[in-house]
C-alpha cells in the first residue's frame, strides 16, 4: 500500500508540473559558434556576447580571490615564456618550442591559464602569475607569458602587481621586434555586479562579456577541455555553469523519473560538451541525460536538450521545467511522506499532499513559523489510511519566508516555504 500511494504521490506532482511549466528553449550561438549565450532559468532570459571580443577575463569578487582566464574559446593560445620578469626584455618567439603551454580549468573558475604556471604547484606566497609580498601585501608579477593567436600574431604579456586590480602591459610581435609596451590597470571595482571584468589587448581596452552574476546560470560557449582519450586538449562546444548554481546529472531514458536520487556538483563543466556527439547522419543529442540546475534557494530545473545544428548555425534547443515540487517529497516516517506545492506560492495558497499508509494511531498535523520562530498557523490533518490534497489558506500571513513543520506521531519534518 505504502509503494502504489507513493508512486501515485509522486506522479500527480511530476505530471502536474511538466504540463504546466515545460518550457522549449531556441536559442543559436551563430555560424561558427560567433556568439556566448547567457541564459536564466527563472527569468527565461538569454544575454548574448560576441565570442572574439575579449582575450583575457580577471576575476573580480574579492580583493583576496585571483583568477585570470584566457579566450580559449576563439582558439588564443597562452605559454609561459619565462618565470623571472627580466625574462619580459629577451622574449623570442624562435624559441617557442621551449614554451610550456597553459590551459584554462573547465571545473573551477577560477583556475585560469595564468594561473596555472610552474610556481602554481608551489606552496605560498606563490600565487599563479606571481609571489606574494607580505611587505606590501601585494601580488608581484613572476611568470612571462605569450600570446599567440589564430592568425599566427603574438602578444607578450607580464602582470607586474595585484592588490584589488591587476596591473599588467603588453607588447605585440611585428615579425622583426615587439613594439612599444602598452601598460593598463583593471581594477575590480569594475562592474561590481559581474564576476569578471575583460580586456581586449586587441582593441586596448576594457569591456564587458558577461551579464551581471545574478543574471545567468550557464553559458553556450567554446572551450578548452582534456579529453582522455586520447590524452590531450580539444577546443570543444558545450555548456558552463554560473558557480551560484549546483548541477545533477541523470540518465533517464523513460522521462523523469519518480523522486530520482540526484548527486550535485559545483564543478563548472557538469553539463559540458558530450550531451551530444557525432552519428553517420549528422550530430546526435542525447534527450535521455537530464540535467537539474539547483539553486541556493533549493528551487530546481529539469533541463534535457532536444536538438543541434552544429558550426553551420550553432542552432540548438533544450526543455526546461521548474521540478521543485516534484522533487519535494519528504518521507516523515515509515508510514507517512508528503509535499507541498506550488512553492514559492503568488497568492498564498498552498496544497499539502500526503500519504498514510498504514493506520498507526498517529495524529498528523502541520505548523508554520515565521523567522523569528514564532508559530503562525496549525492545523490538524487526517490521520486515517489514505491519500490527501489538503488546501491551506495562508492569506492572513505577510509576504515572506516561513517554515512548514508537518509532523505525524513522534516524527517531524520542515520545509522551507516562500509567499509572495
Amino acid at each position: 500500500m505504502k509503494i502504489n500511494l507513493h508512486i501515485l504521490f509522486v506522479t500527480l506532482i511530476s505530471v502536474m508540473y511538466s504540463q504546466a511549466q515545460e518550457v522549449t528553449v531556441d536559442i543559436s550561438m551563430g555560424a561558427g559558434y560567433s556568439n556566448e549565450i547567457y541564459y536564466k532559468l527563472s527569468t527565461q532570459t538569454e544575454t548574448v556576447f560576441t565570442a572574439n571580443q575579449w582575450d583575457i577575463a580577471f576575476l573580480r569578487t574579492s580583493i583576496f580571490d585571483l583568477g585570470v582566464r584566457v579566450n580559449d574559446g576563439v582558439g588564443i593560445q597562452v605559454f609561459e615564456a619565462a618565470n623571472t620578469p627580466a625574462g619580459y626584455d629577451t622574449v623570442d618567439v624562435t624559441n617557442e618550442s621551449t614554451w610550456t603551454q597553459l590551459y584554462n580549468s573547465d571545473t573551477n573558475w577560477s583556475s585560469g591559464a595564468f594561473m596555472n604556471t610552474s610556481i602554481s604547484g608551489n606552496p605560498f606566497p606563490a600565487s599563479g602569475f606571481g609571489n606574494y609580498n607580505g611587505g606590501n601585501n601585494t601580488v608581484e608579477g613572476q611568470i612571462v607569458f605569450v600570446l599567440k593567436y589564430p592568425d599566427g600574431s603574438y602578444k607578450k604579456f607580464f602582470i607586474e602587481t595585484y592588490l584589488g586590480a591587476y596591473t599588467f602591459k603588453y607588447s605585440s610581435w611585428t615579425g622583426s621586434a615587439w613594439t612599444a609596451d602598452i601598460t593598463e590597470t583593471v581594477a575590480n571595482s569594475s562592474n561590481p555586479n559581474n564576476r569578471f571584468n575583460y580586456y581586449s589587448l586587441q582593441t586596448d581596452s576594457e569591456v564587458i562579456a558577461e551579464p551581471a552574476a545574478t543574471d545567468w546560470d550557464f553559458v553556450f560557449r567554446k572551450y578548452n577541455s582534456f579529453l582522455n582519450p586520447p590524452g590531450q586538449y580539444y577546443n570543444v562546444t558545450g555548456v558552463l555553469h554560473n558557480p551560484n548554481v549546483e548541477i545533477a546529472q541523470n540518465d533517464e531514458p523513460g522521462g523523469m523519473l519518480m523522486n530520482p536520487s540526484l548527486t550535485y556538483l559545483d564543478n563548472m563543466n557538469t553539463i559540458g560538451y558530450d550531451w551530444k556527439a557525432f552519428g553517420g547522419s549528422g550530430i546526435v543529442v542525447d534527450s535521455n541525460q537530464a540535467f537539474y540546475i539547483k539553486y541556493a534557494d533549493d528551487t530546481v530545473y529539469r533541463l534535457t536538450f532536444t536538438a543541434f545544428s552544429g558550426t553551420s548555425s550553432g542552432d540548438l534547443t533544450f526543455v526546461i521545467n521548474n521540478v521543485t515540487d516534484a522533487l519535494s517529497i519528504a518521507d516523515v516516517s515509515q508510514n507517512v511522506s508528503f509535499g507541498i506545492y506550488p512553492n514559492p506560492s503568488s497568492d498564498k495558497q498552498i496544497n499539502l499532499v500526503y500519504d498514510v499508509s498504514a493506520l498507526d494511531g498517529n495524529n498528523n498535523n502541520v505548523a508554520i513559523y515565521s523567522s523569528t520562530g514564532q508559530k503562525v498557523y496549525e492545523t490538524a490533518l487526517k490521520s486515517n489510511s489514505g491519500f490527501y490534497n489538503k488546501s491551506l489558506d495562508l492569506s492572513s500571513l505577510s509576504s515572506g519566508i516561513y517554515v512548514l513543520q508537518f509532523t505525524s506521531g513522534a516524527f517531524s519534518t520542515t520545509k522551507k516555504i516562500i509567499l509572495n
